[in-house]
């Protein structure tokens, strides 16, 4: 079988606008990787970035258990002696959710360039507005 590549002008990418409020956040981010990749497209190539672009509204709003907020930590470390440090999933929530949901659907996209590429065609708002309402046709 050869493998199917769809040309440039075949693709055509849509917006999707994602409301956050009272969704988990698991779930969400897998449904947004399936958008962004492009799998729900008739024309799917993995190996090349056919996907849609994707709005997520209300970022703050999603719905997570207590226990899930404060057993969840993200870890980074400087590269300097002591420059380990944690972050419970509720301080990220309440600092910044728009980085909470993009680095749960970083981790269900491909880790290379292709991955980089679909990422970027992620938008994540906080609260109800954004500023893509010509693309996505909503009325002003």
């Amino acid at each position: 079988m050869k493998t199917y590549t769809p040309k440039a002008g075949d693709i055509e990418r849509a917006w999707h606008v994602i409301d956050a409020e009272g969704k988990t956040l698991g779930r969400m981010a897998s449904e947004i990787a399936q958008l962004l990749k492009g799998k729900h497209k008739v024309i799917y190539a993995p190996h090349m970035d056919t996907g849609d672009y994707v709005v997520v509204v209300n970022a703050a709003k999603l719905e997570l258990t207590s226990k899930h907020l404060d057993s969840k930590f993200y870890y980074r470390h400087s590269g300097y002696p002591g420059g380990f440090r944690k972050v419970a999933l509720r301080e990220n929530m309440r600092v910044r959710p728009t980085w909470v949901v993009e680095e749960a659907v970083r981790g269900m996209l491909p880790r290379n360039r292709l991955g980089n590429a679909m990422l970027r065609k992620l938008k994540v708002y906080a609260g109800p507005d954004h500023p893509h309402k010509a693309q996505v046709g909503e009325a002003a």
